[in-house]
């Protein structure tokens, strides 16, 4: 009898604290680059590596590359790779977004007024996959990674090319409402654009809230290997949580684990049990934000080779 009162209690306390954890990592999102997302396109050993890892570390949103690599564009190309990645992770209950902008591509020029036309394609290319695809085989949603402060004329330009990202995101998201499609469509951004305030559209708010109004979510880069304090993870991200859940939009918020010449931005030179300490203590602060959509880690083969050097 006393076994079997201990069994139940142990139980228990097992399925409380599991749920517990689950709570407070509902969205754990990924972010998976060229050469890894093309890899599961048409490898089912990739595909299957990846799945095992997602679900070892509650992986249930992937951002999966989506534009041209080393001259081919499969999601115009051969749209069939992707419909099937899809479906396969949909099976596996992990919603997928197309991951848009690529240091190879140079997309951060896409906010420029010339390059405006390849912006608009490269989403459109999207809108149209997933007109033409059934239902457990579309895209959630879209995730872009098109940052302005990478161009040279970022330190005497910045104002101005801030302006062209805004007016940019309202081209796409223009684009998206056109198509009367239902997904998600956001950014990444820094969270120090809420540091920067900009006449835009007659309004002179910070950068970060203009990008929530256009935006139907924002990934955050808040990368810190620290919850509190004045410079950690919390703290960047309350004004943006603040604001976004006033309007009813979603702030994931971004981590990096791979190497960074500063350290204090990346988890790099910690332990993983460091990193799930931390992001314990930021959910914990977070879970009470209707904006809070969980956290997405930059990224996963630098995830893969992080855990490779703790072994």
């Amino acid at each position: 009898m006393i076994r079997t009162l201990f069994i139940l209690i142990s139980l228990i306390f097992f399925f409380n604290s599991a749920h517990c954890e689950i709570a407070a990592n509902d969205i754990r999102a990924i972010w998976i680059w060229e050469k890894d997302s093309y890899s599961m396109l048409d490898q089912e050993a990739s595909r299957s590596q990846a799945l095992e890892f997602f679900k070892s570390k509650a992986i249930n949103r992937v951002y999966i590359y989506s534009d041209e690599f080393n001259r081919i564009n499969a999601i115009r190309d051969q749209p069939s790779l992707y419909r099937e990645l899809i479906k396969y992770f949909h099976k596996n209950d992990i919603s997928v977004y197309a991951l848009l902008g690529s240091g190879h591509l140079n997309t951060e020029e896409y906010i420029l007024p010339e390059h405006r036309k390849d912006a608009l394609a490269m989403v459109d290319r999207v809108l149209r996959f997933n007109s033409g695809s059934s239902k457990d085989e579309r895209f959630d949603g879209i995730n872009l990674d098109i940052e302005p402060h990478i161009l040279d004329a970022w330190p005497e330009k910045k104002m101005q090319l801030l302006e062209y990202f805004l007016d940019m995101s309202k081209a796409i998201m223009d684009l998206k409402h056109e198509s009367g499609l239902d997904l998600q469509v956001g950014p990444a951004i820094p969270f120090w654009l809420d540091g920067i305030q900009l006449n835009w559209h007659g309004g002179t708010r910070n950068v970060s809230d203009h990008t929530i109004d256009i935006y139907d979510y924002v990934a955050l880069m808040d990368y810190r290997d620290h919850a509190d304090g004045q410079d950690g993870i919390i703290s960047h991200a309350l004004d943006e949580l603040a604001y976004a859940g006033k309007i009813g939009k979603k702030v994931a918020i971004g981590i990096e684990v791979t190497p960074n010449e500063i350290r204090k931005v990346s988890f790099n030179h910690l332990a993983e049990k460091d990193m799930n300490r931390e992001l314990d203590t930021a959910a914990k602060e977070f879970l009470g934000k209707p904006a809070f959509d969980g956290f997405v880690i930059h990224h996963y083969r630098g995830y893969l080779n992080w855990l490779e050097g703790q072994n």
